[in-house]
């Protein structure tokens, strides 16, 4: 095969793949911009409240996803290598520890979301709100860690555009309900934030279901039941090997993350909601960078699988580059969105002065998480290079940008702009770091047994 024709290759596969998950992402992101968009149509406490509450889930998530993404890891390589019997016992490894995650943050949210809602606002008028939401909403938290592994699955084993139309499928449905539960609509009555939390849950039921019922066609991977109830000692190792350094990684920045959004609920309404807005218009932009990120750990994964560790590194420098360009065209995109943004939302004044500045800020944060997720959640986790971003994380976001806005926002009282500058220090300070990382190439390596 010619140069040319191994890069049109290249870029078509990264297109096949990048494309069905950008796509899922996207629809994931839009139901927090519907909850957003609905419940602050109704109130604004109403929005801020839900947007604190769902930081819980924002923290299982992470967890969920250091676990799915270890199996992505592994996966990855062992499909690219065709030895299907290793990845189903992966997919068991992987469901047994997410169905534990799940149950813990369903028992709190349930029986205990006062004390979780406290963790975020000190403000009562919120908590309340938020203790509704969390009452229904933490049913659906017991079913998301199953549902993940199989839609990662699907991916793995390149059915990502069938995982793609059942999460899509269930976005569209769960803001749907949006409307019919929190408006009330067809005679049901006007619900607020609970009708939010009840579409949240009929859609992650329908979700698991639909899942269930595809990976028992052909060609699709199903967790064989004895290997649920047996332990492959060999893979575990390696599986929990990979996952520490994930796990570490995701806590650090879950708990790092949903601190940000505890300090701007600390720091008034008006802040807090300012935030709530600029945290769905980042989580939206940042869905294309997402979907590079999963690509380029299937495409570089596949091919150090295979033992082709010279391909893998030549796509892996050329996925290195893609997410600069992928960082610029993220800043240009939310600059554009802003003055429509701050036209259509609903917010007092103040908010939306303190809304504006926090746009900026994130434009050109949004250059280096770009480049930080596809490089790191990317390339360096395809050949299992997953300790960096541990070690990234404990001292660039905890050793600089927690303890700064931790002191901004309790000890100094800035200004929530102040504050919010702080929160985006850590992704953009990580830059050098990660390009000289890139270049010692210790993700270059095949983990297959």
């Amino acid at each position: 095969m010619s140069d040319r024709s191994k890069d049109r290759f290249f870029f078509r596969k990264l297109l096949v793949l990048t494309l069905p998950m950008a796509f899922q992402e996207l629809m994931l992101a839009s139901v927090a911009a519907a909850d957003a968009i609905m419940l602050g149509n109704v109130e604004q406490n109403m929005m801020t409240a839900v947007s604190l509450a769902t930081q819980i889930q924002f923290i299982q998530n992470m967890i969920i996803y250091t676990i799915v993404s270890a199996l992505a890891v592994l996966g990855a390589q062992y499909w690219g290598k065709g030895d299907r019997k290793s990845l189903n016992d992966i997919f068991c490894t992987g469901l047994r520890l997410t169905f534990v995650v799940s149950l813990v943050f369903f028992a709190g949210c349930v029986f205990f979301p006062s004390y979780l809602m406290r963790i975020f606002t000190n403000e009562q008028v919120l908590i309340d709100l938020g203790v509704k939401y969390l009452r229904i909403a933490g049913w659906s938290y017991l079913l998301t860690g199953v549902t993940q592994n199989y839609l990662r699955i699907m991916k793995l084993t390149e059915h990502q555009t069938m995982a793609a139309v059942i999460s899509s499928t269930a976005v569209l449905i769960n803001i749907f309900g949006n409307a019919v539960f929190i408006f009330g609509l067809f005679g049901v009555p006007q619900m607020g934030v609970m009708g939010a939390a009840v579409s949240t849950l009929i859609a992650r039921i329908i979700e698991l279901a639909w899942t269930v019922a595809m990976s028992f066609r052909r060609d699709y991977i199903r967790p064989r039941v004895r290997n649920l109830l047996r332990i492959n000692k060999a893979l575990s190792f390696d599986f929990i090997r990979i996952l520490l350094p994930l796990l570490g990684a995701g806590l650090l920045w879950g708990v790092g993350f949903t601190s940000y959004s505890a300090f701007m609920g600390h720091l008034g309404t008006d802040a807090a909601a300012a935030n709530s807005v600029a945290a769905v218009v980042r989580d939206l932009v940042c869905c294309a960078c997402n979907g590079l990120a999963g690509a380029a750990g299937i495409i570089v994964g596949n091919e150090l699988g295979k033992g082709d560790l010279e391909k893998g590194r030549k796509y892996g420098t050329r996925l290195a580059r893609i997410s600069f360009i992928c960082g610029g065209a993220s800043t240009v995109i939310i600059l554009a969105l802003t003055p429509a943004l701050i036209f259509s939302v609903r917010l007092t004044e103040a908010a939306k002065h303190v809304l504006i500045g926090m746009m900026i800020i994130t434009a050109f944060y949004m250059i280096g998480r770009c480049v930080n997720t596809i490089t790191i959640n990317g390339v360096f986790s395809a050949g299992g290079d997953t300790a960096f971003d541990f070690y990234s994380l404990a001292i660039v976001m905890w050793g600089l940008a927690v303890p700064l806005a931790f002191l901004g926002t309790f000890v100094f009282h800035w200004h929530p702009l102040i504050v919010f500058g702080c929160t985006c220090l850590d992704e953009v300070g990580k830059i050098p770091w990660v390009m000289l990382h890139f270049r010692k190439y210790k993700w270059v390596r095949d983990l297959t047994r």
